[in-house]
């Protein structure tokens, strides 16, 4: 499964088509709404986190700017639960940057945000799912 958050800004000549409902119908994407501000006649800014097969993922992508939809990626950031962190090293297999490595001899997984590429490697080997990425570049309505 492919995911990230994207940014979505539509003109007010195409802000009453239901466009987003297209890519869950025609290309299998799932989608789960971060923000939004879409008014009738008037520009709108839809930021939601698009998932699903890698391949469908371009198409749809593809789609929404054949329609005229100005199509961002958000900047993002990888960040750790503490409290759902158990330290059982199984992000520091994946990790190519070594931004997530065992200390020793604590046995403890130590985090390292700058050295983080944002590669999404350790997300899906969390068995805690403590792994998130967030979104960094857009402000909450």
């Amino acid at each position: 499964m492919y995911s990230k958050i994207l940014i979505l800004r539509f003109s007010k000549e195409i802000v009453h088509k239901p466009l987003v409902c297209a890519l869950v119908k025609d290309y299998d994407l799932t989608f789960n709404i971060l923000n939004a501000t879409v008014l009738p006649r008037k520009e709108g800014i839809l930021v939601l986190e698009l998932s699903g097969d890698r391949k469908n993922f371009r198409q749809g992508v593809k789609y929404l700017k054949d329609q005229g939809v100005k199509v961002q990626n958000a900047e993002q950031e990888v960040k750790r639960d503490e409290k759902k962190c158990v330290h059982c090293g199984a992000c520091t297999a994946v990790c190519p940057t070594g931004a997530l490595c065992i200390q020793r001899p604590e046995m403890t997984v130590i985090f390292d945000q700058k050295k983080c590429s944002v590669c999404e490697l350790c997300v899906p080997a969390c068995p805690t799912r403590a792994m998130k990425v967030r979104p960094t570049n857009y402000v909450f309505f």
